[in-house]
């Protein structure tokens, strides 16, 4: 089969013929339709994260299912699946303990001294967080796949396997929005505008997202690159953030930090919260190649707060 191969790191992705083998008992075959390119898959690729190669990167997907492992149940072929990164064995203490995300994977990966499930020329490719979606199929444990309805596209349903699921993680499990509260998303990548999703569908009663490339709330749009105040188009003096909150205080739980590296910039975004709720946003612009600072900033922090 084709598939994208990372040769080296730093380095780029090459299309090579890789060898795939059949499904052993947990494994299941997956033809791949579609792959999301993660932030991540390029952090490899550039060398910020190490990783042995030859590898096939990839693992924000879906597919169908083609063949299954003679102990595998919970999908057929012909399931629609979308694939998981946080693969679990489902048979270690932390899976039985109903905390799958802690699993210790041992059962999810093939030994090394036994055929790898990639291959080139009889010489094991690894595969990238037990998926390797860069290419035309993907042979997978079992705990590593969600089977989906016929009907969802493929090419949406491929991002719920990293982006979406990681906003509206960030929604309901790390910030555990309630219902009436006001969210503020630094950041409209994929995972941002899924976090805005997110506090939706929980219910937030007012959502406000800011971007290196510009600040959106409703129809407000405020371009940090062209030195704008992002309070003064969102957020305003104090008699419009009670109108906006209808004469509540802003309650912000959770102080968040965002870094964002690129092209030698960085980006830092920080939130602070205190009992009256002030609210301010500001943002500057350096040259290229200078450092991009924006802090949201609403007042001293406690001792939970920002270190």
């Amino acid at each position: 089969m084709k598939a994208a191969v990372l040769q080296e790191i730093p380095g780029q992705l090459v299309i090579d013929d890789v060898q795939i083998d059949k499904p052993g008992p947990r494994e299941v075959l997956v033809k791949t339709s579609a792959a999301g390119c993660c932030h991540s898959d390029l952090h490899f690729m550039e060398g910020k994260y190490p990783y042995p190669t030859p590898a096939v990167l990839g693992h924000e997907s879906a597919g169908i299912v083609e063949a299954v492992g003679s102990d595998v149940t919970y999908v057929k072929p012909g399931d629609h699946v979308i694939t998981c990164l946080s693969v679990f064995c489902g048979q270690c203490d932390f899976c039985i303990a109903g905390k799958p995300n802690l699993c210790t994977k041992d059962g999810t990966r093939r030994p090394f001294d036994q055929p790898q499930r990639l291959s080139k020329d009889g010489a094991p490719v690894f595969q990238f967080l037990d998926l390797s979606s860069f290419a035309e199929q993907m042979l997978v444990h079992e705990g590593a796949i969600v089977k989906i309805r016929d009907d969802m596209p493929l090419d949406r349903a491929a991002l719920i396997g990293c982006g979406v699921t990681t906003g509206l993680g960030a929604v309901f499990n790390t910030a555990g929005v309630r219902a009436g509260e006001t969210v503020a998303v630094i950041g409209c990548g994929g995972v941002g505008l899924s976090a805005i999703q997110g506090a939706a569908i929980a219910g937030a009663g007012r959502d406000a997202a800011a971007d290196e490339r510009g600040a959106v709330e409703g129809h407000v749009v405020a371009d940090l690159h062209h030195r704008a105040l992002v309070h003064q188009h969102l957020l305003g003096e104090r008699r419009q953030v009670e109108e906006l909150e209808h004469g509540r205080a802003i309650g912000l739980r959770q102080a968040l930090r965002l870094v964002e590296r690129a092209a030698g910039r960085v980006l830092r975004a920080q939130v602070r919260a205190t009992a009256d709720a002030e609210v301010a946003l500001a943002a500057e612009h350096r040259q290229a190649g200078d450092d991009v600072v924006a802090r949201l900033d609403v007042g001293d922090v406690g001792a939970d707060g920002l270190d």
